[in-house]
């Protein structure tokens, strides 16, 4: 008899010779939005800005300052601190890195906007996942008694996702500026531009191109001022349309570029799109399109596998493969197709078609 306290029963026959796989991998994903909503309420509370230049906190220093209890304010400047957003030294929490340069107001990459986007509107939406997985519907708003998702939307929602937009999109165009050569086209058209973000990147990487952001009139308004804030107003400019619209996109340019625009919209809708595009497109001019794109065994990657499913909750669209892409460039006449990865928030590559 085995005298031993707790002694381990006999594994079943069969069973020794096979190691279960660990179950750390299942714990991180079912507890991934611990470190997002400790990110979001650090954000929310304005403690990256608080830090930003100064000599530190302590737990002690910050519960004053917020006027809340010890307890939680330890708490969250460790968890900051345990995720590498706060660095601690000689008792006081400092920014990181990280943190001083992306999460801090007024900072060039700030991606604050984001965060704020991803807590105070994507977070309710991705608790109905299920629905929208029944339902094949969004979730984030409602397409009974709304026309868009921006149709009816609070106006700070709506401030916060064009901040949010701005953010990732100016971080994603200087990686696609810098993957993709721009340097031989003169007259950029950004379909569905928004702020204007890639447009204000690529000028500023490529001083030959002048841009022109196409989008709904509310949107062309809010491009104007994000344009006059980086001093580019004589490169780029405005023009309020609707892509879907009965009139042919503006004409006159070499370049056409749909970043993150084609995963909104169903595949019949994106098709009209990129007919359209090559009706307007000069000759010799090209079309890129920029997206986080599938896998063509749509295994993955994970970012663009999960923002599919954002969509879901969003739009009634999906992120696309690279041979979906290049299937519907060809049929709207594009020829010479290729795929260009790269590494950015917004995106992992860029498909692109010319036009003979």
């Amino acid at each position: 008899m085995d005298t031993r306290p707790f002694a381990p029963e006999p594994a079943p026959a069969g069973l020794a010779a096979t190691e279960l796989p660990s179950p750390m991998p299942l714990m991180a994903l079912s507890t991934g939005f611990w470190a997002f909503k400790t990110l979001a309420a650090a954000h929310e509370l304005g403690l990256f800005a608080r830090l930003s230049g100064t000599g530190g906190t302590t737990a002690a220093d910050l519960a004053r300052d917020l006027g809340i209890h010890p307890r939680p304010a330890e708490m969250l400047l460790t968890g900051c601190a345990s995720l590498g957003l706060l660095e601690r030294s000689r008792g006081r929490y400092w920014n990181a890195a990280i943190s001083e340069a992306y999460l801090v107001p007024g900072a060039p990459g700030y991606f604050g906007g984001w965060v704020a986007m991803a807590d105070k509107r994507l977070y309710a939406g991705w608790g109905k996942l299920v629905e929208a997985i029944r339902t094949n519907r969004p979730t984030t708003w409602d397409p009974d008694v709304q026309d868009s998702l921006f149709d009816g939307e609070d106006p700070a929602m709506l401030s916060l996702f064009w901040e949010a937009m701005h953010s990732l999109s100016t971080m994603t165009a200087r990686k696609l500026g810098e993957a993709v050569d721009f340097g031989r086209f003169d007259r950029l058209l950004d379909i569905g531009g928004g702020s204007g973000a890639y447009d204000i990147e690529l000028c500023r990487l490529y001083p030959r191109l002048r841009a022109t952001v196409y989008d709904l009139p509310h949107v062309a308004g809010i491009a104007t001022g994000k344009v006059a804030q980086a001093g580019l107003e004589g490169r780029i400019h405005a023009v309020a349309g609707d892509f879907f619209g009965g009139a042919p996109l503006p004409g006159g340019h070499d370049l056409h570029l749909l970043s993150m625009i084609l995963h909104d919209w169903d595949e019949s809708r994106n098709r009209v799109l990129l007919a359209r595009s090559f009706d307007a497109l000069e000759s010799g001019g090209a079309v890129v399109i920029s997206e986080l794109l599938v896998d063509d065994n749509k295994t993955g990657p994970a970012p663009a596998a999960l923002m599919s499913l954002n969509m879901l909750i969003e739009t009634e669209g999906r992120n696309y493969t690279p041979a979906e892409y290049g299937t519907w460039l060809e049929d709207a006449g594009f020829r010479d197709v290729e795929t260009i990865w790269f590494d950015a928030p917004g995106a992992n590559g860029a498909v692109i078609g010319r036009k003979r």
